[in-house]
């Protein structure tokens, strides 16, 4: 796939949504590439790798896996991006990811993004405005969630 290719993707996804053509082109030449087959894991609960990834093909499910059950909390979706927090953080994974279908995953490194920081500082900016309301997002639905079931529960605010 041509770099052109690569970066309108990167700009349809949530993290590319400010972001010009141009500057996702040199995001991409950051970027990694991996397909997954269907339950492939690309990153395990608890692992110390601080990989950003972009879905861009397929369905991704952020599973937990910390006991013997594995939960599937949320499935992702075309364009949306998982690790923020051990992206940013470089802490250990809170979830682990696996490929719901076949999929293509763009991934992102800290190192990586960071040595943009000296003759590309707007894209950096940009890119961490991105990641700042990808997290929003996530706790914004998080939150409506548990709203959702706590009315569920108390049979109140709906017809149950």
């Amino acid at each position: 796939m041509t770099v052109a290719a690569i970066s309108k993707q990167v700009q349809n996804s949530t993290l590319g949504e400010e972001l010009t053509l141009e500057e996702c082109e040199v995001l991409a030449n950051k970027m990694g590439a991996h397909r997954l087959k269907k339950d492939d894991c690309i990153v395990k609960q608890n692992e110390k790798n601080n990989t950003l990834f972009i879905l861009i093909e397929g369905h991704l499910a952020v599973v937990d896996s910390e006991d013997t059950n594995e939960t599937t909390v949320y499935t992702m979706t075309k364009g949306e991006c998982a690790g923020t927090r051990a992206f940013v953080d470089r802490k250990p994974r809170t979830a682990s990811l696996k490929a719901v279908d076949d999929a293509l995953v763009y991934t992102l490194e800290p190192d990586a993004f960071e040595s943009l920081l000296v003759k590309h500082p707007i894209i950096v900016y940009k890119v961490m405005r991105a990641l700042f309301r990808i997290t929003h997002r996530n706790l914004l639905r998080m939150n409506q969630e548990s709203q959702q079931l706590s009315n569920y529960i108390s049979k109140s605010k709906g017809r149950y």
